[in-house]
Formats: C-alpha cells, sequence, structure tokens
C-alpha cells in the first residue's frame, strides 16, 4: 500500500457520507495509539464526500484515499479496505460512527497481551445526529471460553448489533475467513465465523460512539432497500435471507480448523433452530415463488413463441 509500515489498518468504506465524515476521520485520526494507516475506499460518491477525503489526504500521510468508478455495493467496499492489509491489526470504521481516542490503544494493548483473543472491541452507546448519547448497549459477546463450540453458541444467543465487527481484529484470522457477503445480514455470518477461530474480548470501558440516525445503513430499511446497500447489482433479485444465512453458516462451521466435536453444538444449534423457525423459511420459499412465477409471467415472449 505504502512504504509506510504501521501496525494497524483502519479500514472505512465511505459513500455519500459528507455529513459525518470529517467528524469520523478526526475520530480516527485523534486516537492516542498513532502507529496506524487509514484506508479509505469511496464508493463513487456524488455529493461532497471525495473533496473531504482528499482534504485530509493531503494534510495526514497516514491516510490513503482510492475512489471506485462505480458504485460497488456495500460489502465489496466494506472489503477493498482490506484488500492487501499487511498489518498486524484490522479495524473496520463507518463513515458516521465515532470513537474514544483511546480505542486503539486500549484494544491492541488486549491483543498484544492475549494471543488467543483474536477480537478486541470497546462497549458501545449510540449517539443520534447530534451527537448526543440515547443509549448505552450491551453486546453481551465477551467471548473467551476455549470451546469454539461454546463461544459461538454465545455469539448466537447474544448478537444483536453488530458493534463487534468495529473492533480491532487481528488480520491474519480476518483474512482467513469469506469476509463481509454480498447478501443481508453478512455482518452476523462473519461474526459467527470469526467467533469459532478464536476469543473476542470486550474492554470494559465505553470506546465506541455508533450514530443512529435516519440515513444510516442500519436504519429500518425494505428489502429492496437492502439489497441495493449491498449490492446494486442485486435489484430484483429473489431474496432467501434465511436459508443463505443457514447455508453460510454452515459453511463456516465445515471450514473452521477445529475438531469434530467442536463442531457438533454449532451444527445441532443450527439445525434445531431451522425446525422451530420453519414456518418463517416456509414463507421464505413461498414469497420466493411467487417472485418467480410473476417474473416469468412479466418477461416479453419472443416472436413464434
Amino acid at each position: 500500500m505504502s512504504n509506510y509500515n504501521p501496525r494497524v489498518t483502519v479500514g472505512m468504506p465511505v459513500y455519500n457520507a459528507e455529513t459525518f465524515l470529517a467528524e469520523s476521520i478526526e475520530s480516527i485520526l485523534g486516537q492516542t495509539f498513532s502507529d496506524f494507516r487509514l484506508v479509505i475506499s469511496d464508493n463513487a460518491s456524488t455529493d461532497q464526500t471525495e473533496s473531504i477525503c482528499r482534504s485530509y489526504a493531503s494534510m495526514d500521510k497516514r491516510i490513503l484515499y482510492y475512489r471506485n468508478d462505480s458504485n460497488l455495493g456495500a460489502a465489496k467496499n466494506y472489503n477493498r479496505v482490506f484488500e492487501g492489509c499487511d498489518t498486524e491489526y484490522f479495524k473496520w470504521a463507518a463513515s458516521d460512527d465515532l470513537c474514544d481516542p483511546s480505542y486503539l490503544s486500549r484494544c491492541v494493548e488486549v491483543l498484544d497481551c492475549e494471543p488467543d483473543v483474536i477480537l478486541c472491541y470497546g462497549k458501545t452507546k449510540i449517539i443520534d445526529a447530534n451527537g448526543d448519547v440515547i443509549d448505552c448497549y450491551e453486546d453481551g459477546l465477551n467471548l473467551i471460553s476455549s470451546s469454539a463450540g461454546g463461544r459461538y453458541l454465545q455469539l448466537k444467543y447474544n448478537l444483536g448489533k453488530c458493534n463487534a465487527l468495529c473492533g480491532v481484529i487481528r488480520s491474519d484470522v480476518l483474512r482467513s475467513t469469506r469476509l463481509i457477503g454480498n447478501f443481508i445480514g453478512s455482518d452476523e455470518c462473519l461474526l459467527a465465523e470469526l467467533a469459532l477461530l478464536g476469543k473476542f474480548r470486550e474492554h470494559p470501558e465505553y470506546l465506541f460512539l455508533r450514530r443512529d440516525h435516519p440515513g444510516s445503513s442500519s436504519a429500518n430499511k425494505d428489502i429492496a432497500s437492502q439489497l441495493q446497500f449491498f449490492d446494486p447489482s442485486l435489484n430484483g433479485k429473489i431474496v432467501l435471507r434465511e436459508w443463505r444465512h443457514l447455508f453460510e453458516n454452515l459453511m463456516s462451521i465445515r471450514r473452521a480448523p477445529v475438531s469434530l466435536s467442536q463442531k457438533v453444538e454449532p451444527i445441532f444449534f443450527l439445525l434445531g433452530s431451522s425446525l422451530i423457525n420453519g414456518k418463517q423459511y416456509l414463507r421464505e420459499l413461498t414469497v420466493a415463488l411467487k417472485q418467480f412465477v410473476k417474473s416469468r409471467h412479466a418477461r416479453p415472449r419472443q416472436n413464434g413463441n
């Protein structure tokens, strides 16, 4: 990426983020741990995002700014900031969230001292568009069991918001995963896969400020809008969210370099959950079938057919 070889890469995927972008960049540049590189990938923004990023990049050599020729979708853009990562640790940073100045130093300290911990994240406060705290969120993902199956089940029982994915992660472990997929809720699947690969440590201090506002990626959106966000090429495609999650989770368990005995509990949990929620899986298939039939009827007939 450059001749500068820091210990941490912070990856910030951005798209039309002018409202909070400068504040978020300042939040990273203001870290007390300064041995990092900030990689910004601009998904062909049409607002002032590009000029804001170029301005900061011209002032701080730690910033590398890239701009995509077209909107690749959030999934590919999130993965792009990790491409070529050659640092020991990696952290994703959203363009509207904030971090306490000690976030990197606290998390790096934990990872340096505990080699079996692969991800460290700070506790979360939810802030509004003005930066005012509106809630303290309990992630419940302090996954320190030596059992891969135990960590997996704890994550599945407690996972709500995926704040932990904005923690500091060992790059070599993250590189062994499939990263962010181009499907709804792929961040949940990535966290589940990481839980199989090592321990998570939740730092007891509130270090992460997650912004809740109408334009955020986590705001309530319909299926079509969510697909457009993850991958514009999927617009209008049939969505089987629960089935896709089941498949991806089973594949993660299959790939995980842990003993068969550690895989049994997660597999039974997934299969049991799918049976309990059988109506939801059936409903998805029904909706998909109707969508398929409708699309077939909507296609123009070829001459002579």
